[in-house]
């Protein structure tokens, strides 16, 4: 058999590089970066060469496991179902639908089948215990762009090949090549701005990889950005720098951010956030003087308590110094299908709403249909109507990606019943009553719903599977539907091909009523998210309009064009007015909940500050736990380290390569130190995702190395109140030499 060479998007982060996979007697034999990709331009990482170990890896689970007398054993897809079926719908009938409680982690937002349709078996399942990863690391970005522009994804990205100026906040974009950002081969966008003239300035707490490449590096405290952008805002008031630039008629709230930001002048700001008043004058000044201009912040501004402010902040900037929706500053990508900014009538819409219910035990508030993933314990450990009985949880691990793992690990254990939808027998799967595995990235077809939505150019690119899937195994689209049936009495046998061909046929009436039948015989021999995604292609900015628009994107075309890198679309451009969905058609600067909340940020500018707090980070090689199981990314020096500057290890008697515990009161981990003088004096930097020591979890290559987990320092109660994400840095620890 010759050699086939395939060209995929690569699953694995935010970065959607393309790869040029050559497969030879049914074997991975190399994975290359796709030179002709539109996007990514032959970029790629180690993440993308270790999808040969993920495929071939022998702990990703083939077949469903059942928990008997407290093991797992293998059983066949009907075995599973007709467990399911056989536990499941009689809990919703003795104690109601928010009974079970469901959850989704974030590989969920790169298979377009469990993204595209999470959504019906939340639905049908009818429960407001809905949980995801977003709440761990995005929410406030979402809340933030949500209330100024009007939708949770219409997110301003930096125009990196046209800035002069780029300023990155609590972000390293070196190695996760964007974060609600997806610009893969940030390094090399980088060196580019810098040769052709232009400014690279890092504000973080630790001298980052993106940092060693900027002309300037400022220290700053965690969970402090609000008062550096606040005093920023403020400076620009100050000293008449304001100028809306062309959006300045589609602005509402100027005045109403000026009086807001009065208490936060920098002098006062300063001994706050750990940066001078001078340092913080002279940021505003260069954002407001140059020509073209861009802030980005992202995961270290998001996991704090004033997150949602701070994400507002940095766009609030971005606007008062004339940089929004501009060649060269913040634009908006125009997604070819599935964008909300797209739809319906261009520049003005519902906005978004929070708080339509509130979780049962902490009050906290929806915010995009989900309660945040911190109150899942509580939701379970505490007695009553509503409690949580039940749960499924969807390719997410969050004993240790959330807060106390070990207590949402304890109160998982009292479940009545666990349903898992993972690749893996995990640290959270481990509790789950049946597992039922979805495919390999190889054996799926493949079209990223949201990043091209957040992509540094406008694309469309899709992938079609390199290898079969295994006769017996459904696609986790189907599987999805298959358990939305269960919960709605229809039985484990339901079909799940018609039940999806009823549900098109109900969608093709909405979009398109008496043509509908001709829209239906247009997807003859499509079905699941292929249809889906053909339909949204058609109907998108650059669709063919079901043939109105010859010259025009469906799903033939898009995968027509894989073996040549994809549709180019072309340059991010200026999008408002018609990519607003507010209710008054405007960017809306001041909303009044974020006003009143930075009123109270106003009463803590005094606020003591801990002697020492603990922050996380991240590596090249990982973005989910499940990727230290995969030998490619695993190698190498040992990783999962606490990273202390000389003069706390001084202080606190430390020496390099001992071993410490961290406490944060009676919560406490031990890690392994590195003394680092890229570390802000009074901040330790541990990175998320490890912890891989619990029984019972089939990782083999991970439990060889299992690292700490940061996560059981941290406090589930802590949290933005505003967009309910969880705070993840900044937290007061103390340290010592471990006994």
């Amino acid at each position: 058999m010759s050699a086939t060479t395939h060209h995929r998007i690569c699953p694995l982060c935010e970065a959607c590089c393309g790869l040029e996979i050559k497969v030879d007697g049914g074997q991975v034999v190399s994975i290359r970066g796709h030179e002709a990709d539109v996007l990514s331009r032959g970029y790629i990482c180690p993440k993308g060469v270790a999808l040969k170990d993920l495929h071939e890896d022998p702990d990703r689970l083939r077949k469903p496991l059942i928990k008997r007398n407290g093991v797992h054993v293998e059983a066949s897809w009907e075995e599973a179902f007709a467990e399911v079926e056989r536990r499941l719908p009689p809990l919703l009938a003795a104690h109601g639908r928010d009974s079970v409680g469901i959850t989704v982690g974030n590989p969920s937002a790169h298979k377009i089948g469990l993204l595209t349709y999470f959504g019906k078996l939340a639905r049908a399942l009818g429960s407001k215990n809905v949980f995801s990863a977003s709440t761990l690391d995005q929410m406030p970005k979402q809340l933030a762009s949500g209330l100024m522009f009007g939708h949770w994804l219409s997110v301003a990205l930096p125009d990196i090949d046209r800035t002069d100026l780029l300023v990155v906040l609590g972000a390293n974009p070196v190695v996760s090549n964007g974060s609600m950002w997806t610009v893969p081969d940030f390094r090399g966008k980088a060196k580019a701005l810098r040769a052709r003239g232009g400014e690279l300035i890092v504000i973080d707490p630790r001298r980052t990889e993106t940092a060693a490449l900027a002309d300037t590096h400022h220290f700053i405290r965690p969970n402090s950005d609000v008062f550096l952008l606040a005093a920023m805002v403020h400076t620009l008031f100050a000293e008449n720098l304001v100028k809306l630039g062309s959006v300045a008629e589609w602005v509402n709230g100027v005045d109403e951010v000026r009086a807001a930001v009065q208490p936060f002048s920098p002098e006062l700001c300063a001994p706050r956030c750990g940066v001078d008043a001078d340092t913080i004058r002279t940021l505003a000044r260069k954002l407001a003087g140059a020509e073209r201009a861009a802030l980005y912040a992202r995961i270290g501004t998001c996991t704090q308590e004033y997150g949602t402010l701070a994400s507002w902040l940095v766009d609030v900037i971005n606007t008062l110094t004339g940089h929004m929706d501009q060649v060269g500053g913040m634009l908006f990508a125009k997604s070819a299908a599935f964008a909300s900014n797209t739809q319906g009538k261009p520049g003005i819409g519902k906005g978004v709403t929070t708080g339509r219910h509130h979780a049962r035990v902490s009050g906290a508030p929806e915010v995009y249909g989900e309660l945040p993933l911190g109150c899942l314990a509580e939701e379970i450990e505490t007695p009553g109507a509503g409690q949580v009985r039940a749960l499924i949880t969807v390719a997410t691990n969050p004993v240790l990606s959330s807060p106390d793992g070990p207590r949402l690990a304890q109160a998982l254990d009292s479940l009545e019943f666990m349903l898992s939808l993972d690749i893996y027998l995990n640290e959270t799967t481990r509790h789950a009553d049946v597992i039922l595995p979805g495919l390999s990235p190889l054996e799926d077809f493949h079209y990223d719903v949201a990043f091209p939505q957040l992509s540094w150019r406008n694309h469309a690119r899709a992938s079609l599977p390199i290898f079969d899937k295994p006769a017996d195994q459904p696609y986790e689209w189907q599987t999805l539907l298959k358990l939305a049936a269960i919960v709605q009495g229809k039985g484990a046998q339901a079909d799940p091909d018609l039940l999806d061909d009823e549900a098109f046929e109900q969608d093709a009436q909405r979009l398109a009523g008496p043509q509908a039948p001709a829209v239906v015989a247009a997807m003859k021999g499509l079905r699941g998210p292929q249809r889906a995604l053909d339909a949204a292609l058609r109907t998108g900015p650059y669709g063919d309009m079901f043939g109105r628009q010859p010259d025009g994107l469906n799903l033939k075309k898009v995968l027509a064009a894989a073996p040549t890198g994809g549709v180019d679309l072309g340059e991010l451009q200026p999008r408002i007015p018609e990519m607003l969905r507010t209710p008054s058609g405007k960017v809306e600067l001041a909303a009044p909940q974020l006003l009143q909340y930075l009123q109270r940020a106003a009463k803590d500018i005094r606020g003591l500050q801990p002697d020492l707090v603990i922050i996380g980070r991240r590596d090249v090689r990982t973005n989910n736990s499940w990727m230290h199981n995969l030998p490619t990314l695993a190698k190498g020096p040992y990783r999962c380290t606490a990273l202390v500057h000389p003069a706390d290890a001084k202080r606190h008697g430390v020496t390099d390569g001992a071993t410490v515990t961290l406490r944060n009161g009676a919560r406490s981990v031990q890690a392994q130190v590195h003394i680092s003088d890229e570390m802000m004096p009074g901040v330790v930097s541990l990175p998320h995702g490890w912890g891989h020591d619990a029984s019972g979890a089939r990782l083999s290559v991970a439990a060889e190395r299992p690292g700490s987990n940061i996560n059981a320092l941290l406090d589930p109660a802590l949290r933005d109140p505003l967009s309910g994400n969880a705070v993840l840095g900044g937290v007061a620890v103390t340290m010592e030499m471990a006994g």
